[in-house]
């Protein structure tokens, strides 16, 4: 049976009985209109207005989907479909599933996702809030491109193709909106064949609220494109904390500084020395972040500059700034004892206390996270 269906049109549904008859019988008006085998499955999830009736009356293979969430209706249908092609689309009658020619061209061309692009076909009047269109999709699509080098423009389209199989090999995880990103993001990462085509966002049919929420369900897009790009979540931010740290740390180091008539003196280099700490710390997650994904098939492989490091490698950095912090230390003792341990300048005594914490606590950090990122490499049974 799968063999003989090239194409399957995809609705996510919950409660569209306004306007899933219209959107299937576009889908099928095109299926014959163009001559292509092909099916469409409605994946419900829990719907309560008959919406499942309406479209098996109407011609459409019904997936009842018990797990709550766009991205759960997507996949699991996704897993059901018979057919090479699969192109997916809301069922709230906002995209024409009688106008797929664009999107089957450039799968039977070889592209493993044709990703609609709303900004390039056009958006009617109504069809968008204008906090969706000129915010939260164009910032959103711009840290996806920006992060991952994705070449996509809009990728909150919620029209799209892809070869199914291609698709099912990502392993999709997600529930929610942000499984829109997801597909995305994991079919970058992986090389597949992505390209865009023009289409046409209308008004939705329906009377009710959509199910997006804009600040919930942004977020939760947000959140995963950081969760999935430790470079900038993590490794970025921790090597700008280590670079304005150690410059204001250094600066301070022979005494205070005037700048823009201000002087600054230890309390500042308190301060940096905080921000560098920080830094490592930073940049360590991204380690153990791109470790883990590895382990876990989030992403290919290991950079190879994380892979550098191991066990042995950070014990020897980690003792060498540890023994930095001890020397200062005892250089700090050293001078208390010329002073007949009485009282100190604090000034001219913090410039090497401070820097002796930051080795102390930098380098026992260091060794410790050593033992943790070959624990991360640990392969699972």
């Amino acid at each position: 049976m799968k063999d003989s269906v090239e194409l399957t049109i995809l609705m996510p549904c919950l409660n569209e009985s306004e306007t899933l008859e219209a959107c299937i019988n576009k889908a099928l008006a095109f299926l014959k209109k163009r001559s292509v085998a092909g099916e469409v499955i409605v994946a419900d999830n829990g719907s309560s207005d008959g919406s499942q009736e309406i479209a098996r009356k109407s011609g459409a293979r019904v997936v009842n989907v018990p797990e709550r969430g766009y991205g759960a209706a997507l996949r699991h249908g996704s897993e059901e479909a018979r057919g090479k092609y699969v192109i997916m689309g809301d069922a709230d009658d906002s995209y024409d599933f009688s106008a797929l020619e664009l999107f089957l061209e450039r799968l039977r061309a070889g592209d493993d996702l044709v990703m609609g692009n709303r900004f390039k076909g056009g958006i009617a009047k109504g069809a968008m809030p204008p906090l969706h269109r000129y915010l939260g999709n164009p910032v959103l699509s711009f840290i996806g491109r920006l992060f991952f080098k994705s070449p996509v423009r809009d990728f909150h389209c919620g029209l799209r193709g892809y070869n199914a199989q291609r698709i099912r090999e990502l392993d999709l995880r997600t529930t929610g909106m942000e499984y829109a990103s997801e597909m995305v993001v994991q079919a970058t990462l992986r090389g597949y064949k992505i390209s865009e085509v023009p289409t046409t966002l209308s008004p939705d049919g329906r009377s009710r609220p959509p199910h997006l929420r804009s600040w919930r369900d942004g977020w939760r897009h947000l959140k995963f494109l950081l969760m999935h790009s430790p470079d900038w979540l993590f490794f970025y931010p921790g090597i700008f904390f280590i670079a304005v740290g150690l410059f204001f740390s250094v600066s301070l180091g022979f005494g205070p500084v005037m700048a823009f008539g201000v002087s600054f003196d230890v309390s500042t280099m308190l301060y940096s020395v905080g921000a560098v700490i920080v830094g490592v710390n930073l940049t360590l997650f991204s380690a153990y972040t791109k470790i883990y994904a590895a382990q876990s098939r989030f992403i290919p492989s290991v950079p190879k500059p994380f892979n550098f490091f191991n066990t042995e490698k950070c014990v020897i950095l980690g003792m060498i700034l540890s023994i930095l912090g001890m020397s200062l230390v005892g250089l700090s003792v050293f001078l208390w004892k010329r002073e007949s341990f009485g009282e100190l300048n604090p000034a001219r005594f913090m410039r090497l206390t401070i820097p002796a914490m930051g080795c102390l606590v930098v380098g026992v950090q260091i060794m410790f996270a050593g033992f943790f990122l070959d624990i991360l490499r640990i392969e699972k049974r």
